[in-house]
Parts: C-alpha cells; structure tokens; sequence
C-alpha cells in the first residue's frame, strides 16, 4: 500500500474539508470480471476429470522417484512440481522425498549444480544444511572454477537462504552474479531469459502463481519434460483461474453494491489488484473463502488509508478513530457524508466475524481487533505530520512507519484465515513484531518507499525512509537506496532464520513469507498497486488468459 505519513496541510490546500486527493489512475478491469467466463461449465467439468487422471501419473511418478537411489532426479523433480505449481497436491510425498535428500551427505561427488539445488530446497523447506557444503568447490581465492550455466544459475539461488553470520554465502552471490552478467549476452535466448528473470528476482523471492504461469512455458520447451507433469500443471492452472474468477466476480458486485451505498469517492477500484495481492499469499483452491474475506478487509485498509493521508483532516481523522474505536454504528450520523463507508467498514467486518464464527474460528474476534489497530496507526502518522516529525535515522522511521505499513495486520488476518493451524499464541507473536515479522514489514515498507519516492516528492508527505537515509548518512538518493537495499537483505536473513528455527507452523511462515514475496513483486519496478496499468499484463496472464 501507499507511503501513509504526511506533513501537515496549509490552510488553502484544504478545500471543503478535503485534503488535495492524489491523482489515482483508475483500475484497468472495471466491470469485465461480471461477465468474464474463462470456459464452459462443460469444459470445466472435462478439465477436472482429465486433471484427475493425470494426478495420480504424476503421483505415482512422484512414488517411484521416492524407491530410486537417483537422488539427482528426485531434486530435479521437487523443483518442478514446486515451480509448475502442483507441489501443493503432494505436500507429504514431496517432504518425504525432501527428509531423504536431507540424511544424504557426500553423494553428489563434483556435481556443483545438484549441491546447489539440493542445499536450496533443503532451506527452503527448513532443514538447516550448512553452507560448508560448497567449500570443496571453491580455488585458493574462494572462487568456484564452473563456467556451467546451469550450474551458476543453482549457485546464485541457493545464498538467498542465507542467515546473518554466513558471509562465505554473501561472497557466493556477488561471485556468481558477475559471471552470469558477463556470460549472458553470450547465451541463446531461452537461456539469457532465465538468467535474466533470475538476476532480476531469484527463486525463493518469487510469487508463487506468477512463476508457475511463466515456468510452465519454460517446461513445455525442454527436451526432459514429462508431459503428464507439464499437461497436469496446465489443467490444474486453468482450473485454478476458473475459481479466481468466481471469486473476482463476486468481489466485484460486492464493490458496486458498496459504492452504491457509501460513493466512497476517495477509494482507489483496486479489486483485482488486491485479490491478485492475496493470491500472492494464498492461491490453493481450499482458501477460497480466505482470498475473498482477506480481499475486502486489505481493500478497506487500502480506503482507510487514502483517507488518512489525503482526505480528512486532522479534526475529521479524530472523529473518524474515535468512532471506529468505538465500533458504534450510530455515530455514523456525527460523520461528513464522504465517510459514510464507516458503516460498510463495521458491516462487513462483522459478517466476515460471523462466518468465520461459523466455521468455528478460535480466533474470529481479532479481526475486528486489527481493524481497529490498523486504524491507530494510519491516526499516529497524522498527528506526526501535524507535530512536522523527522525521524532522525531509519531506524527511528521504521519504528513508526512499520506498523503503518499494515504488513504485520495481513499477515495476522491471514494467520486468522487459516483457521486451526493458527494459535492464539501465533497471534499474540504476530502482534510483538518479532524479527520474522519485522523482516516482512520491512521488505514491504522500504520496497515501496524506495519506488515511490520521486512521486511523493510533489505532495507534502513526511519524509520516507529515503529521505531519512539520506539525512542520516549525508549522502544522495541514489546512495541512499543501496543502503537501503541492505537492510532489506537483513530482512529476508531474519525471514530464513526464522524458517529455519521451526518454531512455529511452517504453514503459517511460507504464508508470512509469501507476503513479502508479493510486497518484492509489487515494488520491483515501481508502485504497482497505485500505477495498476503495470499489473495488467500479469494479472492477465492470471485471470484471463488460459495456458
């Protein structure tokens, strides 16, 4: 979400209680999800069954992978199931095959590449494999002697699940990131594209259905593929899309019918964008009811944030908490008519409550909690921009502007989404900010500060973490942002470390983690969310466009 601190407001920039809006561009998709349908009811019907057919090929592929000593094989094939998007389907045979590669030591001989894989899925999936692994590969400088590709590209990838303290790994993504920049202008053009993609983001930082549709399109043009594999993950893709688009459909006459009763006229129409945000997190087909609860609540935290930072002022954001502190729908009355949504805001949250009640959710009553907090929050930041407050370093800024990010708020909701696999313990975690969740904040926070910098400085915004950088070091934006960079690597340290520890579900951390995932892809380039027409392309490829 947008950059919320603001500085205070003249008195002629505030025009019939509005602050001056920020110019949103629309949302490209307006209505098309109402009448979108990607197939037939018919030919849903026949990709199902030819999905189950092909299921179990490839579990029993999976099977007899799991009795074979190839265990080059068996990590080739973790990865693609995990990368075509189907791994969820065999959750248990993938961490059984994943335990065997782990009580393996000294099997793979001089093979760089299945050292390098197999030390990446083993992170990945939290078993902690030292990186002493790689030492028998290195000169008398340190440096790896492979000119393989392949074999770099694997190198590249396995440091990103790097802790704090592991510098040999530091050095190994620096050494392999100069050899792939000099080797790729010289590769054919499948293989400069992948090298490319991965120097751009590499694998574990990647949005799960994002990589999924683009690397099925990889897979269908190798030589080794396995065409049960490559034809399941198109059916169940395709399959998948058909849902999300139920579900867009439904979000959408939700919208409308809220709009129609509020005319919210500061709220940005980020429907997509934020179901697409979701999907990010949760994109298996059992959390349907979770994309569409967790849409609206993080699209109400999306107007409540364009309401604090451009619309109210401070007398009329007073009200506004006070009364969602509160929870009362009567005061609705004491409200300006353009925060009528107030009461949509109360509504929905207390049926999402229901439902979740419902479902016998434990921990159904912390949403209307989160809502409020989130609340307190986006209020701090006001009364910072009317007291004209600097941090002093960023991480005096990240102790405010964290919180305000909303990441640890998601994140909770999400854990709330999940239904028993979440404690009351978990959440009480979640709400600490510990270093796990910090780490998400963070990558989420300075991500969009980094990309949204130069647009902020037209209006009178607090100073973002950029700015505050470059005050605190006395140096230039440009220099400011490498630094910047940095602590987000600490982040993504403090991420795997956590991962690696198993303290908690690891269900619920692949989904903290995929936030941050979702956060990187959001601010790779720039500003996403508020600039949609850049999602466009993506989000259809996701809900448009079958494989």
């Amino acid at each position: 979400m947008t950059h919320v601190t603001v500085t205070t407001n003249s008195s002629h920039e505030v025009i019939a209680g509005l602050c001056k809006p920020r110019p949103y561009t629309p949302s490209p998709w307006g209505d098309f999800f109402l009448n979108h349908n990607p197939c037939t009811q018919s030919q849903y019907l026949a990709m199902k069954d030819m999905a189950s057919i092909k299921k179990e090929r490839v579990r029993k592929i999976i099977l007899d992978a799991g009795s074979s000593s190839d265990l080059a094989m068996k990590i080739e094939l973790v990865d693609t199931l995990e990368r075509t998007g189907v791994a969820y389907h065999y959750g248990q045979e993938i961490e059984e095959l994943l335990h065997g590669m782990h009580s393996e030591e000294n099997v793979f001989g001089d093979n760089l590449c299945v050292t390098a894989m197999r030390f990446y899925l083993l992170r990945k999936h939290g078993y902690n494999i030292s990186p002493d692994v790689f030492l028998k590969f290195k000169d008398d400088q340190g440096n790896f002697a492979s000119n393989d590709v392949n074999s770099l590209l694997a190198l590249y990838n396995a440091p990103y699940l790097r802790i704090h303290g592991e510098e040999m790994l530091d050095d190994d993504v620096t050494f392999t990131k100069t050899q792939l920049q000099s080797m790729v202008e010289h590769l054919e053009p499948r293989l400069a594209e992948e090298v490319l993609c991965t120097l751009e983001t590499p694998h574990f930082r990647r949005v799960e259905r994002v990589e999924t549709r683009r690397y099925i399109a990889v897979y269908e043009k190798k030589a080794t593929r396995d065409e049960d594999i490559l034809e399941f993950a198109k059916f169940d893709f395709n399959i998948l899309q058909t849902l999300y688009c139920e579900e867009l459909k439904a979000l959408t006459i939700w919208w409308k019918d809220l709009k129609s009763q509020a005319n919210p006229q500061f709220a940005r129409d980020r429907i997509v964008e934020v179901h697409f945000w979701i999907l990010g997190v949760l994109y298996e087909p059992q959390y349907s009811y979770p994309r569409i609860m967790l849409t609206k609540l993080v699209l109400f935290m999306s107007l409540l944030d364009d309401l604090y930072d451009n619309y109210s002022t401070t007398e009329e954001s007073n009200i506004f908490t006070a009364a969602m502190q509160r929870w009362d729908a009567h005061v609705v009355e004491q409200l300006p008519a353009y925060l009528k949504a107030y009461i949509n805001i109360l509504k929905t949250t207390n049926d999402i409550e229901e439902v979740l009640k419902c479902q016998e959710n434990k921990n159904a009553e912390f949403v209307k909690k989160l809502m409020i907090d989130v609340v307190k929050c986006y209020h701090a930041e006001v009364n910072w921009r009317d007291e004209h407050y600097v941090p002093t370093t960023v991480e005096e800024h990240l102790q405010l502007s964290m919180a305000s990010s909303a990441c640890m708020h998601i994140t909770s909701l999400v854990f709330i989404s999940l239904g028993d696999v979440t404690t009351k313990d978990n959440l009480e975690w979640a709400f600490s900010y510990p270093k796990f969740i910090r780490g998400v904040c963070i990558v989420g926070r300075i991500g969009n500060d980094m990309v949204s910098h130069e647009r902020e400085q037209g209006s009178n915004h607090m100073v973002s973490t950029v700015q505050t950088c470059t005050i605190e070091h006395g140096i230039t934006v440009v220099e400011a942002n490498e630094k910047l960079k940095v602590i987000i690597e600490e982040a993504w340290m403090d991420i795997v470390h956590e991962r690696l520890l198993k303290k908690h579900s690891m269900v619920l951390l692949e989904k903290a983690t995929n936030l941050a995932r979702t956060m990187d892809f959001m601010y790779k380039r720039e500003d996403e969310y508020t600039l949609s027409f850049s999602l466009k392309k993506t989000l259809t490829s996701l809900y448009v466009n079958f494989i």
